[in-house]
């Protein structure tokens, strides 16, 4: 699904009811990029297919991409903020993090 007119062509649009944009390309640390109207400046460099909240989330809200659910945010993501698992944890199988602990777990 072609993006809308004020998103950035390299962001993609899977389904329309979806939180998230994926990544058509590279995106270099520092670039701004238009998501659905807002400017972002996109903190470090995100690789191809990687996801870019569409709009706000609650921590706890279900994060949506191919218009299935594909996890909860585990704390607040803003619009235009990546979207992966330092954020979001699956609802099907356990999330890894950064140190190797499992979400929820106590390292």
């Amino acid at each position: 699904m072609p993006p809308s007119d004020n998103t950035d062509p390299r962001l993609l649009l899977l389904s329309p009811g979806d939180s998230v944009l994926v990544l058509r390309e590279r995106i270099e640390a520092g670039e701004t990029v238009m998501v659905e109207g807002l400017a972002v400046t996109v903190p470090e460099a995100l690789a191809l297919g990687h996801k870019i909240a569409r709009v706000d989330l609650a921590e706890g809200e279900q994060v949506l991409k191919y218009g299935a659910p594909i996890g909860r945010a585990s704390r607040a993501i803003a619009k235009g903020d990546h979207v992966h698992t330092h954020n979001l944890r699956s609802d099907y199988t356990p999330t890894h993090q950064r140190g190797g602990a499992l979400a929820g777990e106590v390292a």
